[in-house]
């Protein structure tokens, strides 16, 4: 069935579809699953963690920049979970926080940003707008985001969270990306600062750091297979974290890797070329 959900001022009227039964009848599960809204949602992890999150039953609220791009994956999981979905416009440099969080069909008990841009490092690093918009995309807007939704997440009762993909980009400034490290470097220090601002009975703050991850953003790199993980593997990560509240997901073995990049002094890493 669809319906359509009142548009906010920054947002285009959603398509919204309730799955009234899953397939070969069975009725729709776990209506106590809080709402899960997915900012980003056509990436490759955010549409891994989409899959996932309606097999337990979460009601999802899908946002991006192209609404109607998410309608189909909204449909299918409609269809397939038995769960309510709906597709939402968000242009994150843009958006007035506030007013699209209001403006959601139901408050959401669990917020995702999965939104990021990574264009190659040559073809932004003399273009101070272009540079702009990746600090817009990756750090700016997603962090006024959830400083807006973290602050609604606290009101409610009951257990609430917030995830933000950051990367280990973001740990060392590296020639080859440094302005989308740094972009992650900024997301993830203003996710530190919700966790403390939230730590006495606010949402549990996430913070994701992967490395490589086999999607559509990483495409055509040539990744080491021993060091990348699917967009399944790693949103079956940072549901197990959310599921034992614990608020970093990094792979142990970019923890492994990063702890030993951090001690490489200035002065030599300056000369490295990787």
């Amino acid at each position: 069935m669809t319906r359509p959900a009142a548009p906010g001022p920054t947002q285009a009227a959603p398509d919204q579809v309730r799955g009234e039964t899953a397939p070969g009848g069975e009725p729709a599960r776990r209506a106590e699953a809080a709402p899960a809204l997915i900012l980003g949602a056509t990436s490759g992890i955010a549409r891994a963690l989409a899959r996932a999150l309606a097999a337990r039953g979460h009601p999802l609220m899908l946002a991006g920049r192209d609404a109607a791009a998410l309608a189909p994956d909204a449909a299918d999981l409609a269809l397939r979970h038995g769960v309510e979905t709906s597709c939402h416009a968000l242009d994150v440099e843009t958006v007035d926080p506030g007013a699209f969080l209001d403006g959601l069909p139901r408050p959401p008990g669990l917020v995702i940003c999965a939104i990021g841009a990574m264009p190659p490092q040559a073809e932004i690093q003399d273009r101070p707008e272009a540079v702009r918009r990746v600090i817009d995309a990756n750090f700016a807007g997603p962090a006024l985001l959830l400083e807006a939704a973290a602050a609604r997440l606290a009101a409610q009762p009951g257990p609430t969270a917030l995830i933000g993909i950051g990367s280990v980009a973001g740990d060392r400034g590296r020639a080859v990306n440094y302005w989308y490290g740094a972009s992650k470097a900024g997301f993830e220090a203003a996710l530190s600062g919700l966790r403390q601002r939230h730590a006495r009975g606010g949402p549990l703050v996430v913070t994701v750091k992967p490395g490589y991850v086999d999607t559509p953003m990483t495409e055509g790199m040539d990744l080491p297979p021993a060091l990348t993980l699917s967009a399944e593997a790693q949103a079956a990560q940072i549901l197990r974290a959310l599921d034992r509240r614990r608020p970093l997901v990094m792979d142990l073995r970019w923890r492994l890797i990063m702890a030993a990049l951090r001690l490489i002094p200035e002065r030599l890493w300056a000369r490295l070329r990787f």
